[in-house]
């Protein structure tokens, strides 16, 4: 799936990203350090994989999108 990063913050590697949709999803550092990135700017397109529905959805993956 792809989204645009909206925050990102260095110090505990999490931020959120916006999906194509606006909706905002959150990730932690976990999924930061999955995707093996060093550094994420606003604006940024995402490949991110999640996992579980609706509310519960979380992003397990947040990697540079390549085309």
């Amino acid at each position: 799936m792809q989204a645009t990063a909206y925050s990102y913050d260095p110090e505990t590697r999490s931020g959120q990203v916006l999906l194509d949709d606006g909706t905002p999803v959150p990730f932690d550092a976990a999924a930061f350090d999955a995707g093996a990135l060093r550094l994420l700017r606003p604006g940024q397109r995402v490949r991110i994989e999640t996992e579980g529905e609706g509310a519960a959805r979380r992003i397990t993956l947040v990697t540079l999108h390549t085309f």
